[in-house]
């Protein structure tokens, strides 16, 4: 059987496009609707500008280069091409007036073969053509005015894209880092770190390229596709019928090409995955490894995953090795068939040249979107991989729920009572059985037991890290279950053997939570927490900054500065779970002087490993196999001879 670890990555994810995915993307493009609408009114501007370039060809050929007047005037000679010139024109009068021979005169025209315009002299001809050259003048200032005018709407059309997927992309990364925030703890022992950085970076940016890019492409090839088919069919349909013959071999060379790319990018988003996981974790415990020689190991682990990311990546590039230049082949078979077809038209005169040339643009135009989206569609692939990762992030549900009627937190001096709880990390597993326990206001009850007990667990509960299955734990009656997170964790302090700081000052790690704390306030902590000589052993004293998890602080040292902490947030419950575990004997005593200073006149549960600093307790519970097996003082426990003296007896032996 397949153990998950969490690896969430490797479940069977769904169809190639889910239009679920897209639908629940809209709450996050809502916002920025107004400049979508906006990008596809310049997007609309741009198609048309597009769809006009080739036609200014046409009738630049048609009527000023080439005359075709075969359908435009049936009168004339269909036998041979002539050029027509208009006789209300002084020059025109003129020239044919001095060449009566090459003209026939049907007022207000005068007709000239193409074959005699070269007998002109080189003025005659210019002046005769005049209004061509200035037809041709002005197609082609009109020709620079649309270039320009797309130049315009192309740059607005980014910049809007740009910041709609900008926006975007900081609202639903905000989002996910929100939601991520409010699993339980239990859904992070489960999920390594990599896989979640992965989400929260390079899979939102890639949603970000699927906004700019995909988006805009989309919008643009598909107006430009409907525009050109609308166009062809206009101009000529049965040449435009020759163009469509390729539109099924397309479409079916996208689909399977899709279908392959898919499967690709979802193993290339799970292979960057497990190479951050790697590394983030090599580097968390690069100790480890040089302490343990595992060097050579680890590196041979990571040339694994980065060769099959690399193979993965390979197969990706194969793929379009193959579906791009299908592409191109189709385009230049149409291409072929069109100028094949629509050639045969112009030299029986079926057709005029304009048209053909038209033609042959259009259809570049009409592959080219399917060439953008070929180019693009790694992005757009990743994108749809990286949408579900993100989504199935966001459908994971591991929360410690909020109660639907909250309930006020008790006032101070509540009593802790935890009644037949049960609790387990796996199900059927029972870590703790059948526990009932009342902790009374301003007393300290210590937690002790062997490894495994059930000690860690306790705690955990009582700061809702995980819920019990069965039972329950009260403050004065009220079950914590309701009460809002937030109001049951600001009257509680926690001290964990392993310190957690921020890579920040002295200072902003002990005023977490609570940065009003005035001067004065801050030095009376500092010292009731023994960390004078810490502070002033420190070069910038409290606005020290230190490296990430306090590393550049000693064990004990960081303990010192959670003390700190937890005595700026004044709780009224205190709890330390195996505080003083891994410190030095001197360290110990600093941090057992600020532990009383930190429980008077609170109630304080402590989970200790070492019993000797505990002996000061008001009641001692001894957890063994998920239950308590005895209650007393340090002195009557002793008297017992049971099992808390055997820990003791053998604590003292060692």
């Amino acid at each position: 059987m397949r153990r998950d670890y969490g690896y969430f990555e490797e479940d069977q994810l769904g169809k190639p496009y889910d239009l679920k995915l897209l639908r629940r993307l809209f709450p996050f493009v809502r916002p920025y609707r107004l400049l979508f609408l906006l990008s596809i009114f310049l997007v609309t501007g741009i198609t048309a500008l597009d769809l006009a370039l080739p036609y200014l060809t046409k009738v630049v050929i048609d009527e000023y280069i080439v005359q075709d007047i075969g359908e435009e005037r049936p009168e004339a000679s269909q036998e041979k091409r002539v050029y027509v010139a208009d006789l209300r024109r002084p020059e025109t009068e003129r020239v044919v007036n001095q060449y009566p021979a090459f003209f026939s005169i049907e007022w207000p025209y005068a007709r000239i073969g193409y074959e005699d315009l070269p007998k002109l002299s080189k003025a005659d001809l210019a002046d005769l053509r005049q209004p061509d050259y200035a037809g041709v003048a002005r197609i082609a200032l009109i020709f620079l005015g649309i270039v320009l005018c797309h130049f315009i709407f192309s740059f607005g059309h980014v910049i809007i894209m740009e910041y709609a997927g900008q926006g975007i992309m900081h609202d639903l990364r905000l989002s996910l880092f929100k939601h991520i925030q409010g699993l339980s703890v239990a859904f992070f022992t489960k999920n390594p770190v990599g896989r979640l950085v992965t989400r929260m970076t390079s899979d939102v940016q890639n949603m970000h390229e699927f906004f700019t890019s995909i988006i805009t492409v989309l919008f643009k090839d598909v107006f430009l596709v409907l525009g050109i088919t609308v166009v062809l069919l206009v101009m000529d349909w049965q040449l435009a019928l020759i163009c469509f013959l390729m539109l099924p071999f397309i479409f079916v060379a996208t689909t399977y090409f899709s279908r392959l790319a898919r499967d690709v990018f979802r193993e290339l988003r799970v292979k960057i995955a497990e190479i951050n996981t790697k590394l983030q974790e090599t580097i968390d415990g690069i100790r480890i490894v040089q302490l343990f020689l595992q060097e050579k190991k680890n590196y041979k682990q990571f040339r694994r995953l980065n060769h099959e990311n690399y193979l993965a990546g390979m197969r990706q590039i194969n793929i379009f090795a193959v579906f791009m230049p299908a592409i191109e082949v189709l385009s230049s078979v149409t291409t072929a068939l069109v100028i094949w077809y629509g050639g045969g038209r112009v030299v029986s005169e079926a057709l005029s040249l304009g048209t053909l040339v038209a033609f042959i643009s259009y259809m570049r135009m009409f592959f080219r979107p399917i060439r953008d989206i070929a180019e693009k569609y790694n992005i757009m692939q990743s994108a749809m991989a990286s949408s579900e990762r993100i989504f199935l992030l966001f459908d994971t549900r591991e929360q410690i729920p909020e109660p639907d009627v909250p309930a006020r937190m008790p006032g101070k001096g509540a009593i802790v009572n935890f009644e037949n709880v049960w609790f387990s990390y796996v199900e059927g597993e029972w870590v703790l059985k059948d526990i009932s326990l009342t902790v009374r206001h301003g007393e300290t009850v210590a937690i002790v037991g062997p490894t495994g007990a059930g000690k860690s667990s306790l705690i955990h509960l009582l700061e809702r890290f995980y819920d019990p299955a069965k039972g329950r734990i009260t403050l004065d009656g009220v079950d914590i279950r309701q009460i809002p997170k937030t109001q049951l964790r600001a009257h509680t302090a926690l001290i964990t053997q392993d310190v957690f700081l921020f890579a920040d000052t002295i200072q902003k790690n002990i005023t977490v939570g609570n940065p009003a704390l005035t001067h004065e306030r801050l030095q009376e902590i500092v010292a009731a927490s023994n960390m004078e000589r810490l502070v002033q052993g420190l070069p910038n004293g409290l606005d020290t900054v230190i490296a990430e998890g306090g590393r550049t602080l000693s064990g004990g040292e960081r303990q010192l500065v959670a003390f700190a902490r937890a005595l700026a947030r004044d709780p009224e419950i205190m709890i330390l779970d195996e505080a003083t575990s891994s410190v030095d004997t001197q360290t110990e005593r600093l941090i057992q002087e600020a532990t009383l200073r930190l429980m008077q006149n609170r109630t304080a549960i402590v989970v200790a490993h070492r019993l000797s600093t505990i002996r000061h307790a008001d009641r001692i519970i001894v957890l063994h196999r998920g239950r308590i097996r005895e209650v007393g003082t340090h002195d009557e426990l002793i008297a017992k001879q049971g099992l808390y003296y055997q820990l003791y007896r053998w604590q003292r032996i060692s």
